[in-house]
């Protein structure tokens, strides 16, 4: 049985000592401990991968938070059931002691436990994230009844506008062309056309 850690944050600029002390601190060695400095939204990772190559059957793997794994709840709980089931791995999460599967309670294995405790988790989060938008629906919501615009300002129609628009429509001038004139884009003066024949 071999003890393996895992360390991760998510830039470059972000610091990885403080969970590379934790896992030495409760017995790893230094050259077991995989880093990567990479964002936690999925599991295609480099250093990631190597480790799952690594783990064998009885191996335990050592992290310091649940969110050093992955941040999507979801895939995280996926990710724990392939390492504890498929690759027949421990896991230790070092701040949370409930999301140990080598532990045993009343009969009840560590397995079951912390399948619980993530399942909790993941719910909890899913329920946060719901929470945030409703808050941001009527954060919006308010903000609208209040007369504050979303998104950028249409650009005022120039004065210029009709003789260019002309000019465009006698085939003097091409939609870029016209567009110059009016120190705007030809997306913009598109669209001014186009509701200047529409009305």
């Amino acid at each position: 049985m071999d003890k393996y850690g895992y360390v991760r944050v998510s830039s470059k600029d972000q610091n990885t000592d403080r969970q590379i002390e934790a896992l030495i601190k409760v017995g790893l060695e230094r050259k077991n401990i995989y880093v990567e400095k990479q964002s936690g939204k999925d599991f295609d990772r480099k250093e990631y991968k190597k480790l799952i190559r690594k783990l064998k059957p009885g191996d335990e793997l050592y992290i310091k938070a649940i969110d050093r794994l992955g941040r999507n709840y979801d895939e995280t709980i996926e990710q724990w059931q392939f390492l504890t089931r498929s690759k027949e791995v421990d896991i230790i999460v070092i701040d949370f002691p409930l999301l140990d599967t080598r532990r045993q309670v009343s009969d009840i294995t560590g397995k079951f436990i912390a399948d619980l405790v993530l399942q909790i988790l993941s719910y909890v989060a899913q329920v946060e994230r719901e929470n945030i938008r409703q808050r941001q629906a009527e954060g919006i919501r308010i903000a609208k009844k209040k007369g504050v615009k979303f998104g950028r300002p249409r650009i005022e129609i120039p004065d210029e506008f009709e003789s260019v628009y002309n000019l465009y429509v006698e085939k003097k001038l091409s939609l870029r062309q016209g567009a110059k004139l009016l120190n705007t884009n030809h997306a913009t003066f598109s669209r001014w056309v186009k509701n200047y024949k529409n009305r």
